[in-house]
């Protein structure tokens, strides 16, 4: 029998570097949400890809950023613990953006406790000029010493084998902790409400999507029928920020609920009858038990 091995991953790095979109091209299925919203991912979030005897952990977490409430103070001690609780680290920079104080903070923790860390410059796809990043990839070297700097794009799936190549030698003789099979350990039910959430990051206005939580109430596949039932609720922290969700004559709500459940099925491969609901809990980000409550502190 073949020497297995194994090696846990953090992806860490700021808010909309593009960390959950490469999770989901690196496993190869989408269990990440993603959006151009800042702090779309809230908890870590696990994915897994086992190849030829390696497999590879994968721990989504929170975007690093200026935490404005207690949501934002337990996102960002997630991915502060995660990032140096793991064998190594894949930070992810955006090349079209300048090299943030944050981004230096996190490197040189990294740094000082002898993590191992490949730093992966994500969005290449968006340089005319790919030359501009040879002075960030020299002061990434010369100041963070990494065990390797990869760019890529996440979003054309380009870079992703150097990454597995790189992350594989650092891999080490181990049981496989999931089974082979396994792409994620995330619930099911965590999985559709990200989704359903997902919708709402991408169809509503700018100030409403952060105030908003996503629970799913009852899933359950039918006994005489091939068709999965899901009831969610949709928590929002105040009466106009419902009525914007459920829009007129219920006509965004509609949407979002049509546009989930399409995720929803080709994900679950099943016809699925989705219903949608939205309550109010105000200043929900503010309260440590309804944080708990919706599964997102650790």
């Amino acid at each position: 029998m073949s020497e297995t091995k194994s090696i846990f991953l953090t992806l860490s790095g700021r808010t909309n570097a593009g960390k959950s979109t490469l999770l989901n091209a690196l496993i190869g299925e989408k269990i990440a949400s993603v959006s151009s919203k800042p702090q779309t991912t809230r908890t870590r979030i696990t994915g897994i890809l086992t190849r030829e005897g390696t497999q590879f952990v994968f721990i989504d977490t929170p975007g690093l950023h200026k935490p404005k409430n207690k949501l934002s103070d337990h996102m960002l001690k997630t991915a502060q613990d995660s990032a140096t609780d793991s064998d190594a680290v894949l930070y992810v920079i955006d090349c079209t953006k300048k090299l943030h104080e944050q981004d230096e903070s996190m490197l040189k923790a990294i740094t000082d406790k002898k993590i191992s860390c490949i730093i992966i410059i994500n969005k290449i796809d968006l340089l005319q000029d790919k030359s501009v990043m040879m002075p960030l990839m020299l002061k990434l070297e010369n100041t963070y010493h990494p065990y390797a700097i990869i760019p890529v794009s996440a979003e054309q799936n380009d870079g992703l084998e150097e990454i597995l190549a790189t992350a594989g030698e650092l891999a080490k003789p181990s049981v496989h902790f999931f089974p082979d099979d396994k792409f994620t350990d995330q619930p099911e039910q965590v999985l559709a409400a990200e989704m359903i959430r997902e919708k709402l990051l991408r169809l509503l206005n700018d100030e409403v999507p952060h105030g908003i939580a996503v629970t799913i109430e009852s899933m359950k596949e039918r006994d005489d029928k091939d068709i999965l039932d899901i009831s969610a609720v949709i928590y929002c922290e105040r009466d106009s920020h419902k009525g914007i969700v459920i829009g007129k004559n219920g006509a965004m709500l509609k949407k979002i609920a049509s546009s989930a459940r399409y995720e929803l099925e080709k994900f679950f491969q099943i016809q699925v009858n989705l219903k949608c609901f939205v309550k109010v809990k105000e200043d929900w980000r503010n309260k440590e038990g309804l944080i708990r409550s919706f599964g997102l502190s650790e």
